[in-house]
């Protein structure tokens, strides 16, 4: 695959008798004109290291003496460009040219609309054509002026040149507008006869403006206009040639520059100004270093880039990606009140397709009291997100614009992560993400019990009426010994003994929940204990719900502390999601149990989870304890 995303460049010259198609092929190789002219030449190969543009280049002669018009049909649909060809001294072959080739174009290689098509209707070629006037050794002064016109009312012909095959004038330079016309073709930049850029550019462009507006005040600064022309172009912009690009807008624009720097006006004004001077490269430098393809779509490596992500392993992000997304939402918090409130999360998702969080945002993650989510809960739903459809956050990451020094795509934003089960070791897991399924039948209180990791009572989710509509998943920053840890919570329906799938036993940690008021309740979680987790190494954590109304005998073999104490589990933990009883300690025991899935408390009692905060930190303690005596006793010489 070449630089521009393309393998090769096929050139197809046609045109009338006698025009000179094969002494400009045959001129070109030899670098002089031929003595003896052959009815056709044959298919020629430049190699990529000898192309200004590094590609591997096709030059495709046709002959009407010698080929047939399906050979024509064939090699135009094969073509990526055609260099129609006329003689400057005869007046028929550049006649032919609009009512012969043109045509014969449009039909066999009509352009759609998903093309781009031509902005007035009419039917246009799909392939990009180079006029191409030979002979004009034989004339003192070329016939532009005639060509001009047809060059502007077809929306498919790039540019037009003149050259001689016989003195080698413009040969090259022929060759090098063809391949340039496909690797930076004009027509889904710019529309000639209105003299702008299509709105589809101007989408695009408006998009890698606002990634390189890093501090998000609409203007790109010396700092940022540098950022990005190091991104795009490899080098920094001197100061004199900054303010002369400056000077440059001041004068065609009345708002490009502002007191900032250059603004959006400026920003599209100087990509116009560059294709109405033939530097299409540079767009489309810039567009193709933000992933667009040559229909101005983001291209699909660009959006998902591969990542293996193998069975039993997670993903959750890097440090750059953290910073990256902090960096984000710093940018587009005007107001600095710490949360995003609707303009500010609009804009800051405006590079993107479609708007990614519903308005239902508030009931997955912490929020303000405008339901507007906080840097902690905008931390949250990207950790959620990334867990669930890491794919999806790839795009997302893509359209945002993710840049990292010396990478095109979002890999280094991602870590995959293996899942830590117990065994052996004791050591802390070191990732931060970690997945809790809340499992039990309908009506235990899961759901409330995953809303109280936001904060929020049984008495609000009542005056909300918003039972069906809460999202199963829900997520929130928790601290565990001082470490920043993100404990996602999967509500879980458990209709039957039977009725839990691989994925919904597969997590980090299981809360199994039974309604406290409920006899018959109990009953039902310790048989998926028994039958889905006994013989795994997932930590169990047994939650009895509805505890501010007082448990009630349960009807099964053991009560619940005799049946936890028998299977090495911890106590069961007693939860209300009343206001006034709502505590958060069942949260940070999970995410603790999380952290380190090797411990097996069963010789914990009592309900809180401070045993087993004193535990661990109990062993932390005789770790240091016992590393300082050894020390000792080394620097005494002892033992």
């Amino acid at each position: 695959m070449g630089p521009f995303g393309r393998e090769d460049v096929r050139i197809l010259l046609l045109g009338e008798r006698g025009v000179g198609k094969t002494s400009l092929i045959l001129s070109l190789v030899s670098e002089e004109f031929p003595d003896v002219v052959p009815p056709r030449a044959e298919e020629i190969t430049i190699p990529a290291d000898v192309t200004p543009e590094q590609v591997p280049t096709h030059i495709v002669d046709f002959s009407e003496s010698e080929q047939t018009e399906q050979d024509l049909a064939r090699e135009v649909q094969r073509a990526d460009v055609v260099c129609l060809v006329y003689a400057v001294d005869d007046n028929h072959s550049l006649q032919q040219i609009t009512e012969r080739w043109l045509p014969l174009l449009q039909s066999l290689r009509p352009r759609t609309k998903d093309d781009g098509g031509s902005q007035t209707g009419e039917v246009v070629s799909a392939v990009p054509i180079i006029l191409v006037g030979n002979k004009s050794d034989l004339l003192e002064q070329g016939n532009m002026d005639s060509v001009l016109p047809i060059m502007n009312h077809y929306a498919e012909i790039e540019t037009c040149v003149e050259c001689s095959a016989r003195t080698l004038r413009n040969i090259s330079e022929m060759f090098y507008y063809a391949q340039k016309a496909v690797l930076h073709p004009t027509a889904p930049l710019y529309i000639a006869e209105d003299r702008e850029l299509t709105e589809k550019c101007k989408k695009a462009l408006r998009r890698v403006f606002a990634i390189c507006d890093r501090d998000g005040d609409g203007s790109l600064s010396d700092v940022e206009l540098n950022a990005f022309q190091q991104r795009c172009f490899g080098t920094s912009l001197q100061n004199r040639a900054l303010e002369d690009v400056r000077n440059v807008v001041r004068r065609h624009t009345n708002d490009g520059v502002g007191s900032n720097g250059l603004t959006l006006s400026g920003f599209l004004f100087l990509h116009r100004l560059f294709i109405q001077r033939g530097r299409h490269e540079t767009t489309w430098t810039v567009l193709r270093k933000f992933g667009y393809d040559d229909n101005l779509n983001l291209c699909r490596d660009y959006l998902h880039p591969p990542l293996r992500v193998p069975p039993g392993c997670n993903t959750e992000f890097s440090a750059s990606g953290w910073a990256f997304l902090v960096q984000l939402f710093e940018q587009h918090d005007k107001d600095k009140d710490g949360a995003l409130n609707t303009e500010e999360l609009a804009s800051l998702f405006s590079p993107c397709s479609i708007m990614p969080w519903g308005q239902n945002l508030k009931y997955s993650v912490p929020t303000n009291g405008q339901g507007w989510p906080t840097l902690k809960g905008y931390m949250a739903q990207w950790s959620l997100m990334t867990y669930l459809d890491v794919r999806r956050t790839c795009e997302l990451l893509a359209y945002l614009g993710y840049h990292t020094a010396g990478t095109d795509n979002q890999l280094s934003a991602i870590t995959v992560t293996k899942a830590q089960r117990s065994g052996g070791s004791k050591k802390r897991n070191t990732r931060t993400v970690f997945m809790c399924h809340v499992i039990g039948p309908p009506g235990v209180g899961k759901t409330t019990f995953c809303q109280g990791l936001l904060g929020r009572t049984v008495d609000e989710i009542d005056t909300s009426n918003l039972w069906c509509e809460l999202p199963r998943y829900v997520a929130r920053q928790l601290s565990v010994y001082g470490q920043s840890k993100i404990l996602l919570l999967h509500d879980v329906d458990a209709l039957g003994a039977d009725s839990l799938s691989p994925q919904q036993v597969s997590c980090d940690v299981a809360c199994l929940v039974y309604d406290a008021t409920d006899e018959h309740s109990f009953e039902h979680v310790a048989r998926l204990y028994l039958k889905y987790f006994a013989e795994t190494s997932i930590p169990i954590l047994i939650v009895a719900s509805k505890w501010e109304s007082g448990p009630v005998r349960q009807q099964y073999l053991q009560q619940p502390e005799t049946f936890c104490r028998k299977h090495r589990l911890p106590p069961p933990h007693g939860f209300s999601a009343k206001a006034g009883r709502l505590q958060s300690d069942v949260y940070i025991k999970l995410a603790t149990m999380s952290s380190f899935p090797s411990w097996r408390p069963s010789m914990l009692s009592g309900n809180s989870s401070a045993v087993w905060i004193r535990a661990v930190v109990g062993l932390a303690a005789a770790t240091a304890l016992g590393l300082i005596l050894a020390r000792t006793i080394r620097r005494l010489n002892i033992g």
